[in-house]
């Protein structure tokens, strides 16, 4: 069943940046983001409510919901979209692929995890993999002002990102499923969002056209509702670090979409890359050797 999950989270998020794509125009990124999650909230209450399956949570549970909201639903994808305003989206991909690693950071913070040598190893291989995927696009790129201001929103948004899983993972050692504390977190992320637009005098416009309607769908209710909920499920059944490995593949399916629908070729470099990244998701789920203790006579 988890590695169904982990599938499933792979080929949603992989496949996201085409309906992202679609939402950049006449409405503001701010609006589009509280759009998305203000209709994935409505859709997931919906569901709980008619299936008998919302969840009462404690001030506790609220309290958590509040800060994962901020950090999975609001902060970080601010971070991220500005971070491409700065610096091409594979250097974005390549600090967001650290996700594993500071996971295995704050596990061991948050709940005294030690990360096993094969995880800390293949999330290497999987950066290192993405810096030969993205090669053209970053040895193309000059290092400037924006630049650092880009790097640094993209690892805030990484960091926040890891933030919101530690939380996820703390909800469910609590009780409380995914499905419960997302739909809370994705309204207060939502109301967040919105607090933004009006303080900032950003304008609430929408596009009415099938473009942006059609991909502002699949990014709620496929790439939040189901996708979300998958991978922070995977975060209580295999752990934050080993779970974060998805970041290192969803530039890979991106990129053999890509293949279909902007005309991506493969290169030499790029194989290198993709054989990193495979080698990289064997070593992250490679179980350790159990320890042998000798019997002294």
């Amino acid at each position: 069943m988890s590695i169904a999950l982990y599938v499933l989270t792979v080929l949603i998020w992989g496949s996201t940046w085409i309906a992202l794509k679609m939402q950049l125009g006449e409405v503001a990124v701010t609006a589009s983001i509280a759009y998305r999650f203000g209709l994935a909230a409505l859709v997931l209450f919906a569901f709980l409510l008619l299936s008998g399956r919302l969840q009462r949570l404690d001030r506790r549970g609220q309290t958590f919901c509040l800060l994962q909201g901020l950090c999975l639903f609001c902060f970080n994808f601010i971070c991220f979209y500005n971070a491409s305003r700065f610096i091409p989206s594979g250097l974005v991909a390549v600090i967001f692929s650290m996700a594993t690693l500071w996971n295995s950071l704050n596990a061991w913070l948050f709940f005294k995890q030690k990360a096993t040598a094969n995880v800390l190893l293949g999330g290497l291989c999987g950066l290192l993999g993405l810096g030969f995927l993205f090669w053209p696009e970053l040895a193309g790129h000059q290092t400037s002002q924006e630049s650092l201001w880009g790097i640094g929103l993209a690892m805030l948004g990484t960091l926040s990102f890891s933030f919101g899983n530690m939380l996820s993972s703390m909800q469910q050692k609590a009780g409380f499923k995914p499905l419960t504390t997302n739909a809370w977190s994705m309204l207060y992320g939502t109301l967040m969002l919105v607090a933004l637009c009006l303080v900032t005098g950003t304008p609430f416009d929408f596009e009415w056209s099938t473009r942006y309607v059609g991909s502002l769908l699949y990014l709620a209710i496929p790439g939040s509702v189901i996708g979300f909920t998958a991978y922070l499920t995977l975060v209580g059944r295999m752990g934050p670090e080993r779970a974060a490995y998805c970041t290192v593949l969803f530039p890979l399916v991106a990129l053999n979409i890509s293949v279909f629908v902007e005309g991506y070729q493969w290169t030499a470099v790029a194989l290198v890359g993709l054989a990193l990244v495979m080698l990289g998701n064997v070593l992250v789920f490679r179980k350790p050797k159990p320890k042998v203790e000798l019997e002294v006579a």
